[in-house]
């Protein structure tokens, strides 16, 4: 369906691999229309719960935007270029299914700025992050500015966006930009245990508290917590909260 996408859903659980191993999955104006409409459908997708991306190969997730495409853009064309990459980025992270970062190498630059767009990041002990943008005289673009600090905090992001340091999995974890990291043989059954733990926790509710928990953080704390007490009502409409509860309470007695 699309060229430098593979979309595959495993009894619900969505794969969505970067296709370009060869430019070790580096995006480019291809990559970004191609993820656009692969977004959208699985968006829509009532049979997709939770969505794991990852690179495509074993050397990389994304290694970055294309720098060969970048290189001879005008200020009004780079400003294009980093839009494109936040709409896209945003489209990750407003997902209604939880995403899940399967990070199998490289997350560099727009690479970086993807795995941070999702809810959670799993890393192979092979990858690297950073955002090495300054040292090609440019900023971030798609969106790393704003959601690094959100995500680690305003000293670590500062120092990591200002010196364009490469850093390995452990001292990513350490930064608390990744969740969990394993072996690479290990990444992607990993990643689809932890999918698996969210598809039995039940998706209606799951994807609420998603909700509740990009909505409100930038929300002051009684608008949010309002966002949550909804949340929690719309819960009771299901019949998913009758039969858990049920269950739950039939379990008790025994």
């Amino acid at each position: 369906m699309w060229n430098t996408v593979l979309l595959e859903n495993k009894e619900g659980i969505a794969i969505l691999k970067i296709n370009r191993p060869k430019a070790l999955n580096a995006l480019n104006a291809e990559v970004m229309s191609d993820l656009q409409d692969c977004l959208t459908k699985i968006a829509a997708d009532a049979f997709i719960d939770v969505v794991i991306i990852t690179g495509e190969g074993d050397r990389s997730f994304v290694a970055g935007a294309d720098i060969g495409q970048m290189q001879p853009l005008n200020a009004e064309e780079g400003a294009a270029w980093g839009r494109l990459g936040q709409k896209v980025m945003t489209m990750i992270e407003n997902l209604p299914q939880p995403v899940i970062a399967a990070v199998n190498g490289f997350a560099l630059g727009g690479g970086n700025e993807m795995a941070i767009a999702c809810d959670m990041r799993i890393a192979s002990e092979k990858a690297k992050f950073g955002q090495p943008e300054v040292g090609l005289g440019i900023t971030p673009g798609f969106g790393g500015t704003q959601r690094l600090p959100r995500l680690i905090g305003p000293g670590r992001a500062r120092y990591l966006l200002y010196t364009a340091e490469i850093i390995d999995a452990q001292k990513a974890l350490e930064f608390g930009l990744v969740d969990m990291v394993v072996a690479p043989e290990a990444l992607m059954e990993t990643a689809m245990g932890v999918a698996k733990k969210m598809q039995k926790a039940g998706k209606f509710a799951v994807q609420q508290t998603k909700q509740c928990a990009l909505r409100g953080v930038e929300a002051p704390l009684t608008t949010a917590l309002e966002f949550e007490a909804q949340a929690f009502g719309l819960c009771f409409s299901t019949e998913a909260q009758k039969t858990n509860m049920q269950n739950f309470l039939n379990k008790n007695k025994k």
